[in-house]
């Protein structure tokens, strides 16, 4: 693996104070792959194998049942996914695909679980991440107990907003189906719900969002860092 992605892999929290040979035992059995659109590289039900970093690109995580499909979540670099299934060397809770051409870094569980037993400050920091991660999904179960159809996107369009430095005009970073599908929403309350902010100054064309009237769309929103700050 080349240095630098061992680099990025090190900045990130649950690396950083780990001893250098624990996350070179790590590193060892890693590798990279390079993997285009619509690639799935986890199915759910499997056992977790390996425990994978997004470098570049996006990646899809979603679950089926019945028939029917949702989106859980998108991971974006540099960040890992499916840690708790690594840890608990238990099966995969969701699948996960590309959304666009990918670099994905795999480290073997075995290795992530022998250095968890034996680095303090490692199994720590995973602690936390895991910890961060349950906040995040009671928060998510939140937005969607707690909210109409309408105010789930108006924060889920402050909340990119706030990724994009506060910007009038943003790009959407997900496609408006798999967007419904993340919010609890059929792609056809979707298309309601744009054009039911209009009035609020919000204005939605293919994938480009501009926001007009910001008082007026987070008086309908009224977000909060219990349910929107994920660094709450």
């Amino acid at each position: 693996m080349p240095d630098s992605y061992k680099s990025d892999i090190r900045s990130l929290p649950i690396f950083q104070h780990m001893a250098d040979d624990n996350f070179d035992a790590i590193m060892r059995g890693g590798y990279v792959q390079n993997f285009p659109p619509q690639v799935e590289l986890i199915t759910e039900g499997e056992t977790a194998d390996f425990m994978h970093v997004v470098i570049s690109g996006s990646v899809e995580l979603f679950a089926t049942w019945n028939g029917r499909e949702t989106t859980m979540s998108v991971v974006r670099p540099i960040s890992t996914f499916i840690l708790a299934a690594t840890i608990k060397d238990a099966h995969y809770l969701m699948s996960a695909r590309t959304l666009e051409k990918s670099r994905v870094i795999l480290l073997p569980s075995s290795d992530v679980r022998a250095v968890f037993d034996r680095d303090h400050d490692f199994a720590r920091a995973v602690v936390t991440e895991l910890a961060q991660c349950y906040r995040a999904v009671v928060k998510n179960s939140k937005d969607l107990k707690l909210r109409t159809s309408l105010e789930r996107l108006a924060n889920y369009l402050l909340r990119l907003q706030r990724r994009m430095n506060g910007a009038e005009k943003m790009e959407l970073t997900i496609e408006k189906r798999k967007l419904a599908s993340q919010l609890g929403m059929t792609p056809e309350n979707l298309s309601r719900a744009i054009k039911a902010l209009r009035p609020y100054g919000v204005t939605i064309e293919g994938t480009s969002v501009q926001i007009t009237k910001q008082d007026d769309l987070v008086q309908l929103a009224k977000p909060t860092p219990l349910i929107d700050d994920p660094t709450f």
